[in-house]
């Protein structure tokens, strides 16, 4: 409990905060006002760093969850020279401190000519993300009966339609929770996003940036949307995920 609570009690502060009638982040509260959360919103920049965010959570998400799964089938279905260096590879980002894949990234990027920019973020997003959608499909897919899908083909259905009807309904619950678990690690990156991104900023690195000044109610306001709209992802993905068993 003292170690939840070392963890858990600064974003309780800073939700507080937030609703502090002072520009000053200090105890007495000066009284309860909504008026910094009315200065977030109306923040040009914050509202556009926000907009970045949106656009590369959600464009990493969909990549992500499209490799992801045939990556996670043609592991799950087929044998093939390399297999587990394969999967190896995909799940090493995983493993890989963000500090470092974004170094690595960036220094790669150079060499073949991708610039600093929201698309190379997108990428490295991706890249990083895959291995979350390959672990939960493949082990969705690993509790899928065969037989179904040898029934599926003797009743004369194609490969696509067997997937379509037989196996896309199971592995959907997995498919979801990993792609709500992504979406969340991507809007809320700095590592990898402060290496690859241009003068494009996404909210994480312009709070970043903000802090140098200090933090102001303003930054409590945002962080605290960001914290509700986290955990409620979080807590769907969990459901998700749970419908597995």
């Amino acid at each position: 409990m003292l170690v939840l609570a070392f963890l858990y009690v600064p974003i309780l502060l800073l939700i507080l905060f937030s609703f502090n009638d002072s520009a000053v982040t200090s105890f007495p509260l000066a009284g309860f006002t909504w008026r910094w959360y009315a200065a977030a919103v109306a923040n040009g920049q914050m509202l556009t760093a926000l907009q970045n965010s949106l656009v590369v959570a959600v464009c990493a998400t969909v990549v992500s969850v499209v490799v992801g799964v045939t990556a996670a089938i043609a592991l799950d279905r087929y044998e093939f020279v390399g297999k587990r260096l394969f999967q190896n590879v995909i799940l090493l980002p995983l493993s890989l401190p963000g500090l470092v894949t974004g170094i690595a990234m960036l220094n790669f990027y150079k060499q073949i000519g991708i610039p600093q920019s929201l698309t190379a973020v997108v990428i490295g997003h991706s890249t990083a993300l895959l291995g979350i959608v390959v672990s939960q499909v493949m082990a969705r897919l690993a509790k899928v009966n065969s037989r179904m899908l040898e029934a599926s083909s003797d009743l004369g259905a194609t490969p696509l339609e067997t997937f379509r009807r037989v196996t896309l309904p199971q592995i959907m619950p997995s498919i979801l929770g990993a792609a709500l678990l992504c979406f969340t690690l991507s809007f809320d990156e700095i590592p990898v996003t402060y290496f690859l991104t241009g003068r494009d900023v996404t909210l994480p690195i312009y709070i970043y940036s903000t802090l140098r000044r200090g933090i102001t109610p303003e930054i409590n306001a945002i962080g605290s949307i960001i914290v509700a709209a986290s955990l409620l992802l979080v807590i769907a993905s969990v459901k998700l995920l749970r419908n597995q068993k």
